[in-house]
């Protein structure tokens, strides 16, 4: 992944939003970044399934970066926008913002990001051939 956009606006479209709740906690209050995490992994399977017209699996997560922590309460917002295809191959750049719910105009922040691979496959769960990209 290239320099890391530090912009107040997300790269990519919205695929996805959810309130962190308690049971997603550590013991000092925080939001588990594997809750984060398995979040952005579904939200960037969006994309990831669009191109590939069809079923696809995570292989790789590269270059996380998480920027802020998230609270309980926090409504998490996540973008996503393909970056790059290979044969069989989709890379996905993540981004997830949160926004408090406790303040009426509260501003968005970046607090993680990150490129996930994802390979299509065949009903046999074998790599397939991704189609063409539609013009």
């Amino acid at each position: 992944m290239s320099s890391p956009d530090l912009s107040d606006q997300p790269s990519g479209p919205p695929v996805g939003r959810v309130i962190a709740m308690p049971a997603d906690t550590n013991p000092e209050g925080d939001i588990f970044g594997g809750w984060l995490l398995a979040h952005m992994d579904l939200a960037g399977a969006t994309p990831a399934f669009e191109r590939a017209q069809g079923r696809c699996v995570t292989v790789a997560v590269d270059a996380m970066v998480f920027h802020q922590p998230v609270a309980v309460g926090d409504e998490v917002s996540i973008h996503a926008r393909v970056v790059s295809t290979g044969r069989t191959s989709i890379r996905v750049h993540v981004e997830a913002w949160k926004r408090s719910r406790n303040q009426a105009h509260a501003q968005s922040m970046r607090v993680t990001e990150g490129v996930f691979t994802y390979v299509a496959i065949d009903a046999d769960r074998r790599p397939r051939v991704l189609p063409e990209a539609a013009a």
